[in-house]
């Protein structure tokens, strides 16, 4: 396990630098916000405690807020996905549980499964995030279209980025 950390802390830079420096400007009208610096706690192995997985999440939104200057609101999403990373892996386990070698990827765990795991994680994590950004009723049409249109988009990359980076599918599902 400690000989992939560095791998994680370049993802961590990686993902952080996009968001950051693409990403956060890219708005259409504020319909939507694309967000992929998740995808560092989504990807951590399934063994990752559960403590840990709070630190890092609250530690991945903060350094995100850093840059954005977002007074926490990052760091409350992230840190409520990493919460509910764990219950989610569990729902989405295998009839013979996880193997050694599988990671929370496209191209280990399948494309519905990988899908499926990043939906719930993403659209937890959106909720959370513009709901705080909105802290109002009075415009919740708009609030809800902003958090399905960005999950979408966000997910759509999220897989975009999987294909890329992490090659073929060992498995045939889609």
């Amino acid at each position: 396990m400690y000989s992939r950390v560095p791998g994680h802390i370049i993802r961590f830079m990686l993902l952080v630098f996009a968001q950051v420096m693409i990403l956060n400007n890219v708005h259409l009208h504020g319909l939507f916000n694309p967000y992929i610096y998740p995808l560092f706690i989504l990807l951590l192995p399934f063994e990752t405690p559960a403590w840990f997985l709070l630190f890092l999440g609250f530690f991945c939104g903060f350094t995100v807020d850093l840059f954005s200057n977002s007074m926490g609101m990052h760091a409350a999403a992230t840190t409520l996905l990493a919460f509910f990373r764990p219950y989610m892996i569990g729902l989405l386990k295998p009839a013979a549980g996880y193997q050694p070698e599988d990671k929370p990827t496209i191209s280990s765990m399948g494309f519905l499964w990988f899908v499926t795991y990043v939906a719930f994680l993403m659209f937890i994590h959106h909720l959370v995030f513009f709901m705080i950004e909105t802290l109002s009723f009075r415009q919740i049409i708009f609030v809800i279209s902003k958090i399905a249109i960005s999950t979408l988009i966000s997910i759509a990359l999220i897989v975009t980025i999987q294909y890329l980076f992490y090659g073929k599918r060992k498995r045939s599902e889609l």
